[in-house]
């Protein structure tokens, strides 16, 4: 598997420490606030997982499996909920946890359709954010790191549902996705 990684973008080390900095930022945001994080699976997990043990304010968490892309290393366009939130949002404060913004379209769609279940706020953190590859206007209140557009895969990144548990962010070489 890390004979098909031609670069460590970011490594375990740096993502910790970009991990606790968010973690911090967001308990002071949210202090006395009803906070709410939902998880975009399956690319969340690891990034939600360290996260929520970086914030030291009550918050709850669920999930949503939100797919654009499939098997494909480029994105459909059409977005379907394949899970949806086991919680009502009505006047909490969510935090859309994301492990990339790469098009944007994906997360346009889930921003505009948690809004119509009246959440007092709605904001996104994601670990990566790839603004080259931009399709649609989202921004995201909290951002890990700034990517350049390659093929990343690890810390809940994959291809294909593989490269997941890489506990650092690479880049994926091309004889492997073309």
């Amino acid at each position: 598997m890390k004979d098909d990684i031609k670069e460590v973008l970011f490594s375990e080390d740096q993502i910790r420490e970009k991990v606790k900095e968010i973690g911090k930022q967001i308990s002071k945001d949210y202090r006395g606030k009803d906070l709410l994080l939902i998880g975009v699976l399956k690319g969340s997990v690891p990034f939600m997982a360290d996260l929520i043990k970086e914030i030291d304010i009550p918050c709850s968490i669920d999930f949503m499996a939100v797919s654009s892309y499939g098997n494909s290393s480029t994105t459909s366009g059409v977005v379907r909920i394949l899970k949806d939130l086991d919680f009502e949002i009505e006047d909490k404060h969510v935090l859309i946890v994301e492990d990339i913004i790469d098009t944007g379209t994906t997360l346009r769609y889930l921003v505009d359709y948690l809004k119509g279940r009246k959440p007092a706020s709605i904001e996104i953190a994601a670990l990566l954010n790839k603004p080259e590859r931009r399709m649609v206007q989202i921004d995201a209140k909290y951002v890990g790191f700034k990517a350049a557009d390659f093929f990343l895969v690890g810390y809940g990144l994959d291809y294909a549902e593989k490269y997941r548990n890489l506990p650092y962010v690479g880049i994926l070489k091309e004889e492997v996705y073309k």
